[in-house]
């Protein structure tokens, strides 16, 4: 385990990470109310602890799979085509859309529930959202982006179903 610096304090943290019931401790003492945090091969521990334990419980495992959290910005996919068809690696993107013509933004298959992207109309041409093998629902039956600097996000709510939100038009 690491050690990490915390406010002015060093402190190093053992978790164990098997399956027994010494999985949810740290092998530290601590004081009322102090959270501690450690990382080991991209999972992130969290623990805090209340009075008198000298073993601080384990509130938060998390395992970002080597994934960095980097000030938690989003990544740009930048089109600038008058075509684009969402991939799987699109997922947690905002894909900008910057030509003068229309595009036509495809939701394909297979892209599974949970699925999230936003798409920034960047340029003049109106975007456009088309279903293949899809179902892509907004409250007002819209298929567009409203203008320029129109932002739409599509949420995939089951396999295949799109729900279209944001600066929306028909």
């Amino acid at each position: 385990m690491a050690q990490q610096k915390l406010g002015r304090k060093d402190y190093t943290i053992a978790v164990k990470t098997g399956t027994d019931a010494n999985k949810t401790k740290f092998a530290k003492e601590c004081t009322q109310g102090e959270s501690y945090f450690a990382t080991d091969t991209g999972i992130i521990y969290t623990a805090s602890t209340t009075a008198g334990a000298s073993d601080g419980t384990l509130i938060q495992s998390n395992n970002f799979n080597g994934n960095a959290i980097l000030g938690f910005d989003a990544t740009l996919n930048d089109q600038t085509g008058t075509t684009y068809t969402i991939v799987a690696s699109d997922a947690g993107k905002v894909i900008t859309c910057n030509n003068g013509s229309a595009v036509t933004v495809t939701v394909p298959a297979s892209l599974g529930a949970g699925f999230t992207c936003s798409v920034v109309q960047k340029g003049a041409g109106q975007v456009t959202f088309s279903a293949s093998s899809t179902t892509i629902n907004n409250r007002q039956t819209h298929t567009k982006i409203a203008g320029q600097h129109g932002v739409a996000t599509l949420v995939s709510t089951a396999a295949n179903v799109f729900v279209l939100a944001g600066d929306t038009a028909s």
